[in-house]
């Protein structure tokens, strides 16, 4: 069990090839004893973005705060406070932050995938 506020979890910067002003918690994961999802929580400053990248498994999204721009598989869509993602595995993808502050997003992926 465990009940925290998300913002007394660390933050690291993420340090993938192709990120720019991305930061991540890992909100629950492994080290948490879950043992079959993990939730993270994604801060991306403003002009900043993930890396485009495909991996095997699917991923749910869900924007907390801000304006952003998802790439997805070459086309474009646009994201706003509380709009729902569903991205399914192996496709090209992208979050793109399209404001003046902060975009947040929660991503909850497979333990495996985290």
């Amino acid at each position: 069990m465990k009940v925290v506020k998300s913002s007394d979890v660390s933050k690291k910067k993420v340090e993938m090839e192709g990120a720019k002003g991305a930061e991540i918690r890992v909100l629950i994961g492994k080290d948490d004893g879950a043992a079959n999802f993990a939730m993270r929580l994604f801060e991306l400053a403003p002009g900043g973005h993930t890396p485009l990248h495909a991996h095997r498994h699917e991923h749910e999204v869900f924007i907390v705060e801000g304006k952003g721009t998802l790439i997805f598989e070459g086309a474009e869509y646009p994201l706003n406070a509380g709009d729902v993602v569903f991205l399914d595995g192996d496709k090209e993808h992208r979050f793109k932050n399209a404001g003046g502050s902060a975009l947040k997003f929660l991503c909850l992926v497979p333990a495996s995938g985290a």
